[in-house]
């Protein structure tokens, strides 16, 4: 969508983010649709940004392939200083970054909040790896369960209801977990890992060698041992959506469910989990919104031991 950044009215913007997310994730375009007009447009809005500094990090362009990139340490200081002259009310003159200025006045984000999600790019950036399994945590907090903290700001939660935050970040984690079990093959061919050292240790997996044909049976526990854990996620995010409204609850439900799937497909292929790329079909999507509405209305999730789960106060 070629736009000229500088003219663009908040109408527009919201048209420049429905592009970003359509392009950009169909799975959340999917869910999105289930909020009322407003949340709905400051979802997108929201999206359009993340999508946007993600593509900058990576060399991409709404996803896809990441190309190599001769300049992380530039591109981030482009990041930092864009978003915060956005979340200073300034024009960028970047619809993405724009995106981000409009919903920030309206839902009361903090500089906080997308520093934190900044920080992850600035992971990446230093060609970060996961040693131990809170290193894991640590990163899918500052790329996804950072997100989820914005989203739930967006949604209406107040950014001092730390224990509904701390559900909406839950759900980030899941997510992301399920992203790196889809994506092993994908992050080791642009030459990034983010399986810890001390998971490959435990079966005796030397570095780099995780994707060598004898190590697939290994690499399909591991994908288990990580669809697993976003398994525990989700179901404590579930817990936190009781504090929604109810559309955003809907919304919420059928987004877990829907990328609980990729982690459940990922662990139901074992070995060839990364023969092709795993994802939820349409019907299956129509699916899980049947089925969050049912548990949208029902409001009563099951409960579950939460002790043991990492948690964002240990960042």
């Amino acid at each position: 969508m070629e736009v000229e950044a500088s003219k663009l009215d908040r109408p527009a913007l919201v048209e420049f983010a429905r592009d970003s997310i359509s392009r950009g994730s169909k799975s959340f375009r999917f869910a999105s649709r289930l909020f009322d007009r407003t949340t709905r447009e400051r979802v997108w809005l929201l999206y359009a940004w993340c999508r946007k500094c993600d593509d900058m990090a990576d060399g991409q362009d709404h996803g896809g392939a990441m190309a190599v990139v001769d300049d992380p340490l530039e591109r981030l200081a482009v990041i930092r200083d864009l978003t915060a002259k956005a979340m200073a009310g300034e024009p960028t003159g970047e619809p993405a970054f724009d995106c981000l200025g409009v919903v920030a006045r309206e839902c009361g984000l903090t500089h906080k909040m997308a520093d934190d999600v900044i920080e992850g790019f600035a992971l990446d950036a230093a060609d970060w790896h996961p040693r131990r399994e809170t290193d894991l945590y640590r990163y899918c907090y500052h790329v996804a369960g950072a997100v989820g903290v914005m989203m739930a700001v967006v949604m209406g939660v107040s950014p001092e209801e730390e224990a509904t935050l701390d559900r909406a970040c839950d759900l980030g984690l899941a997510f992301q977990l399920a992203n790196i079990a889809r994506d092993i093959a994908e992050d080791d061919a642009a030459g990034r890992c983010y399986l810890p050292d001390d998971w490959l240790a435990t079966l005796d997996i030397s570095p780099g060698e995780h994707m060598r044909p004898h190590n697939r049976k290994k690499l399909a526990l591991i994908g288990r041992w990580l669809a697993d854990e976003a398994e525990q996620y989700e179901a404590s995010a579930r817990i936190g959506a009781v504090a929604l409204p109810f559309r955003a609850r809907w919304a919420v439900l059928s987004a877990a469910g829907i990328y609980g799937d990729i982690a459940r497909q990922v662990r139901r292929a074992g070995p060839k989990a990364w023969d092709h790329r795993i994802y939820t079909s349409k019907p299956e999507k129509f699916r899980w919104v049947k089925t969050a509405f049912a548990d949208a209305v029902a409001n009563n999730p099951r409960p579950m031991d939460r002790r043991g789960l990492w948690t964002r106060a240990k960042t």
